[in-house]
């Protein structure tokens, strides 16, 4: 009896190896698993916006927006992509190790023709928090808006140096 329990056993975890194939290989693929699970996630519900409802009803777009983090040596910089943002409509939070950017933008627009009426709503919704990969100076943080995209400048609290180049001639 006590063998065909761990044969039993043995075929179960056989079998959860097939269906779980990162069973037996630590939580990097489990990790990649939920990665690849949120952004379909995210990717479904913000693709079910992205069409116009009927007239009358609101138009919505939620999303992380695109950004881009660069080591200049004495400073991070962060751009994002706003699109038709305007700068009052951004939240912009930086502690010590991490930023975040969140903005609402909403427009409303009627026509009215004799008894055609039309009247669209949209909202735009965007938030996006990045852990950093240094301490900055919180309190030195500059941000601006130009055309669209927000560019955070991060002075570090430990700048990291620049590498000395020496220049070789060449025989």
């Amino acid at each position: 009896m006590t063998t065909l329990m761990t044969n039993n056993n043995q075929d179960d975890n056989d079998e959860k190896r097939k269906l779980i194939p990162f069973w037996n290989s630590g939580f990097n693929d489990l990790d990649k698993v939920f990665d690849n699970f949120k952004r379909d996630f995210e990717h479904a519900f913000t693709s079910a916006f992205s069409t116009t409802k009927p007239f009358g009803h609101m138009f919505e777009q939620s999303s992380s927006t695109v950004c881009d983090l660069v080591d200049e040596g004495d400073k991070f910089v962060v751009t994002a992509d706003m699109p038709r943002i305007n700068k009052d409509e951004i939240n912009l939070d930086v502690g010590d190790d991490y930023i975040d950017i969140s903005a609402e933008h909403k427009e409303s627009e009627e026509e009215k023709k004799k008894k055609y009426i039309r009247k669209e709503h949209s909202e735009i919704s965007i938030h996006r928090r990045m852990s950093l990969p240094g301490r900055v100076k919180s309190s030195e943080v500059k941000a601006k808006l130009d055309n669209g995209i927000l560019t955070v400048d991060l002075p570090k609290e430990n700048p990291t140096p620049q590498p000395k180049t020496t220049k070789i001639s060449i025989e």
